[in-house]
């Protein structure tokens, strides 16, 4: 019953993000997002691929933090191949299981570790890419976008000091056990979604739009939060939306637009794949044993 729900919920997901991207290319021709994605410039795109690469590393060690907080001392490189793993269950078999309960249920089975404190320290770790993604698009809002209301920017700042005390206040009440890497956690978030904003940056090179940059990059960030949402199958369809009405609201190239979007779903798609090999070849979870003796 359980893995029926679990099917449907899958089929859902395929038949929106279908009917998203089918709505999308009702508006604008498939031709012309093609011939926008034609035109890139291929060492750009080559920079954007890399600093993907490092935003993803980056967010491996940050997971491997609480991991390490519930005294499951992964090594660095395993717990790179659990989150490949994870990340290609996430695009490529969502059917059954997704690839964050994946790694969890790997990481419960091989270590002496409550069910509940493993889901905790996943979803931990997504709310705090999250929480930078809000306060990076806060700051290229209130850099790139005129005052509409009084006090605009004041309460964006306020928005962004108010997320992180909150976040931190959630996080001591309901995961304490996890608190004392809640800075360590935050800087890695920090540098992840910097990465990836330089990723975007680089598209927007290889696609040689030379204008409106950051107001492209906030469509980027509200777009990445967007796609969070389990909703559509790895956010396919969501981002598109996004970009395509981002667009429309700035007064920006709708094509274009919906290029940068496929663009980097092409990268993540490519980044992806390469957790194919760990389907067939399960990663060893190798620990630290220094850590292990000592505790």
């Amino acid at each position: 019953m359980v893995m029926s729900r679990k099917k449907i919920t899958t089929a859902l997901k395929i038949i929106f993000s279908l009917l998203l991207l089918y709505f999308i290319f009702t508006k604008i021709e498939p031709a012309k997002v093609w011939q926008v994605l034609k035109r890139s410039e291929p060492l750009y795109v080559l920079a954007a691929l890399l600093f993907f690469i490092v935003s993803k590393i980056l967010s491996a060690f940050r997971l491997n933090l609480y991991f390490h907080q519930l005294q499951v001392f992964l090594t660095q490189l395993s717990n790179l191949k659990l989150y490949l793993l994870g990340m290609f269950y996430n695009l490529f078999l969502p059917g059954g299981i997704g690839g964050d309960a994946y790694k969890g249920y790997l990481v419960r089975k091989k270590f002496d570790v409550r069910t509940k404190e493993v889901v905790a320290a996943l979803v931990v770790d997504r709310l705090s890419g999250m929480l930078l993604l809000f306060i990076y698009a806060c700051i290229l809002a209130i850099s790139s976008l005129p005052d509409y209301v009084p006090g605009f920017s004041l309460y964006l700042g306020t928005g962004m000091v108010l997320s992180v005390l909150v976040f931190w206040g959630l996080q001591k009440r309901y995961f304490p056990y996890l608190l004392p890497v809640f800075w360590s956690s935050f800087a890695f978030s920090a540098m992840v979604q910097f990465s990836q904003l330089i990723a975007a940056y680089f598209i927007l090179k290889a696609l040689a739009v030379d204008y409106a940059q950051v107001t492209y990059l906030l469509i980027f960030l509200i777009s990445s939060i967007v796609a969070v949402l389990p909703l559509t199958l790895g956010g396919i369809g969501s981002r598109e939306v996004v970009f395509y009405y981002g667009a429309l609201w700035f007064g920006l190239e709708e094509q274009t637009s919906v290029g940068i979007s496929m663009m980097f779903f092409l990268i993540t798609a490519l980044v992806s794949l390469g957790g194919f090999i760990y389907h067939f070849r399960k990663p060893e979870l190798e620990v630290i044993l220094n850590r292990v003796q000592k505790n």
